[in-house]
């Protein structure tokens, strides 16, 4: 007989890039903002694609946060479309955003047991004298195996702000990681690639 029994413990660590976005993930989805209008999107789509030069504020002072920034601006300038300054006047727009990056702890517990028992018994008579016996054994083998997993979780929201304060295009982004890259390389290069699709979107409208 044969017996696998297997369990999984997740403790779980929260890191927040910002406050405020912390308070934000709270918020159920049925109360996003509504979409604009058909000639609100022609304008924000102009203003999108007129977007060259782009100043990356600070998501927090975290290290987290810092690192995620760092990501963002080289995943941008690996996009080859646009020029990243460090000169916020220069700017067409300024990308702002919150990050937030959790950390679990999935422990791995697996048992196995394995039982063997034997019995072996005779009876014999001769006349009136009969002979008989029994004889058993039992044996028992138990293994158990214990493994931790860390998974993080990278999630960052930006926004791209016009020079006239106008949020022109928004984004929010997560992963668990890639195969070769971590969770935080992931969702920045998610981020730039994103923009990216959405600029193409706004110079050539579909019809």
């Amino acid at each position: 007989m044969r017996r696998v029994f297997a369990g999984l413990i997740i403790v779980s660590t929260l890191t927040c890039g910002h406050a405020a976005f912390c308070q934000t993930t709270s918020v159920s989805s049925s109360a996003s903002a509504p979409k604009p209008a058909p000639d609100q999107r022609a304008e924000l789509a102009a203003k999108l694609s007129t977007v060259k030069r782009i100043y990356v504020e600070s998501f927090g002072d975290d290290e987290i946060s810092k690192t995620l920034q760092a990501m963002v601006i080289n995943a941008l300038a690996e996009t080859k479309r646009f020029i990243v300054t460090e000169n916020k006047d220069k700017a067409d727009a300024v990308l702002k955003g919150h990050s937030l990056e959790k950390t679990s702890q999935e422990v791995h517990a697996i048992g196995e047991g394995t039982g063997v028992a034997m019995a072996s018994g005779g009876h014999s008579s001769n006349g009136d004298v009969s002979h008989g016996g029994f004889s058993g054994k039992a044996m028992g083998i138990q293994d158990s195996k214990l493994s931790t997993e860390t998974v993080n979780d990278a999630r960052l929201a930006v926004r791209l702000v016009a020079q006239d304060g106008d949020v022109i295009w928004s984004t929010t982004q997560e992963s668990l990681g890639a195969k070769f890259k971590s969770a935080s390389a992931d969702v920045a290069d998610k981020v730039a690639k994103q923009l990216v699709r959405d600029l193409d979107k706004a110079v050539s409208p579909r019809l």
